[in-house]
């Protein structure tokens, strides 16, 4: 689950890290007033789920809080890679001397989580992590034994060469190790974290996101989400038990089991052609999950063919297929559908799919290449074993 920048900041002020003062508005009304509270030069700055956001223009300086009014005015509203900005941070403005970057990750590799440094820091870090890899640092963290004070210092000596400012800078990298665990992170970044001509420090940004599998131990974060900017889609699949994620291809998938619908999108890929979508109907054999997953997949104008893919374990094929004949009755679907089921009362499924005319297989390359071939895609590879 993504967050915004202002909530990011509300759970880094819970550890101590250096914030400038700020507050979210929702109308250029309220962004002067909050400009009128804080009393100096402020930053205005767009509340969306994508990055870019300075670039857009979705990010201005103002002076004075007039000038925060016409700003926020010129802001709210404005559509940013697909999004429309409904609130906008008012936000103390600082002089910045340096830029850094410093962020905490999960790595799939080592299993660990991996905190990141770059004295690079800055709207272009990405850029710095393609081009220049090199000047990121990295350092593993055993999740046992969890961030040790020394480690933090070395990090904060490979950002600043001065004492005072890493001396400053180590605690508040323990400090973001800290909230990146005990809030179920799976991303927690600083980007810019600044120094002033003074030798203060400051985070400027904040980013997190947060592990799905986490919320449940966090109440108060499950409610800082926007649906707003969550894909419609998405939304609906979660409230009806669903586990569905929308990409930009025209293979609809409809598996039972996360291990089993990323294999049945990799194989998607591998035969040429791209998943509409991740979706996992779990291992219940309720009917109704696929006539809820049907309806949502159905929506997507890209989708030409639709396949399923049930290993009946807990999952019982004979409910799936079921779930099938009453979705293609009541939603009567204008693209082809290909089935893969095997296991669990397979026999009894095949049975049923014959009422609406539906045949089943227990190839996986099979079906992915039939739904291929039905849905038009011209880039058709041979599998090659």
């Amino acid at each position: 689950m993504k967050i915004h920048e202002y909530q990011a900041k509300q759970i880094f002020a819970k550890y101590g890290i250096p914030l400038p003062q700020g507050e979210v508005a929702f109308t250029p009304e309220e962004a002067k007033k909050v400009a009128e509270r804080i009393g100096k030069p402020v930053m205005v700055k767009a509340q969306v789920h994508v990055g870019g956001r300075g670039k857009a223009g979705g990010i201005k300086k103002a002076e004075n809080p007039q000038e925060a009014l016409e700003v926020a005015g010129q802001i709210l509203g404005m559509e940013i890679k697909g999004l429309v900005v409904k609130k906008v941070l008012v936000t103390e403005c600082k002089d910045i001397d340096s830029e850094s970057y410093i962020g905490v990750i999960v790595d799939r590799k080592t299993k660990k989580p991996v905190i990141m440094v770059s004295a690079a820091g800055g709207i272009d870090i990405e850029e710095v992590a393609r081009e220049t890899p090199e000047k990121i640092h990295k350092m593993a963290v055993d999740p046992l034994l969890g961030l040790q004070s020394f480690q933090a210092r070395d990090l904060a000596y490979k950002l600043y060469s001065d004492a005072k400012i890493a001396n400053k800078t180590y605690p508040v990298i323990l400090k973001l190790y800290r909230a990146f665990c005990e809030s179920d992170c799976s991303l927690a970044e600083i980007n810019p974290f600044i120094t002033t001509p003074e030798g203060e420090v400051w985070a400027l940004d904040a980013k997190i996101n947060i592990d799905d599998s986490g919320l449940a131990r966090h109440a108060e974060i499950e409610e800082m989400r926007d649906l707003d900017a969550e894909e419609s889609a998405e939304v609906e699949a979660r409230e009806k038990g669903l586990s569905f994620v929308k990409l930009d291809g025209n293979i609809g998938c409809i598996v039972n089991g996360a291990g089993l619908a990323m294999a049945t999108m990799d194989l998607v890929k591998r035969f040429g052609a791209e998943p509409a979508n991740f979706l996992d109907i779990g291992g219940s054999s309720n009917p109704e999950k696929v006539v809820n997953a049907m309806n949502i997949i159905l929506r997507d104008a890209n989708v030409k063919a639709i396949l399923f893919n049930i290993f009946g374990g807990i999952t019982r094929c004979d409910d799936v297929a079921n779930g099938i004949v009453h979705a293609v009755k009541e939603l009567k679907p204008k693209v082809p559908i290909v089935v893969r089921l095997t296991g669990t009362n397979e026999d009894k499924a095949r049975k049923i799919l014959e009422e609406v005319n539906l045949t089943a297989t227990s190839s996986m390359e099979e079906v992915v290449q039939k739904a291929i071939e039905l849905s038009g895609t011209s880039q058709m590879k041979m599998f090659e074993s």
